[in-house]
């Protein structure tokens, strides 16, 4: 099987670990002094986090493509249920792309989105349901965006 393989720098171990757990609905595969990782089966990730105090949430973002709105708005409902908070954008155009999405913010800032794609877009930015831009540029992408700033991404970034 393959799988796509995330490393990342975390702040605290232990918080990561119980965000990770809640947004993947699993525990640990492998938890050591400093070390986790997850094996994640839908959708197939390797997940590794490194305790390196104040290296973490050093990325843009992360995320997981599905099939629908309707597992979209599942994932809306189940993180919900977990206690997180989640940022929803429906309907929102990004990366050339019209997509319902869902934010999560983990425990170092580490952005997550859960995303479907709806349609192709002939633009890049954000519509008017897009949430409030970040003020260091906006998460879309794997890129920070900047307002106004040209953006050059295929359409099939996101």
């Amino acid at each position: 099987m393959s799988r796509v393989q995330l490393a990342l720098n975390v702040d605290n171990l232990d918080e990561a670990v119980t965000f990770y757990s809640k947004l993947f609905n699993t525990e640990p595969a492998k938890l050591k002094e400093g070390y986790a990782n997850f094996a994640v089966v839908d959708p197939p990730l390797k997940l590794v986090l490194l305790e390196n105090p104040g290296k973490g949430g050093t990325i843009n973002h992360l995320g997981v493509e599905v099939e629908s709105s309707d597992q979209v708005h599942s994932e809306i409902a189940r993180l919900s249920g977990e206690g997180l908070f989640t940022d929803e954008e429906i309907g929102t155009t990004c990366c050339f792309a019209t997509q319902d999405k869902v934010w999560v913010t983990g425990p170092a800032g580490e952005k997550w989105e859960v995303y479907t794609v709806l349609a192709d877009s002939e633009t890049f930015g954000a519509s008017p349901q897009h949430h409030e831009p970040d003020p260091q540029g906006d998460v879309c992408c794997g890129a920070s965006v900047q307002e106004g700033e040209k953006a050059s991404a295929s359409t099939s970034c996101c």
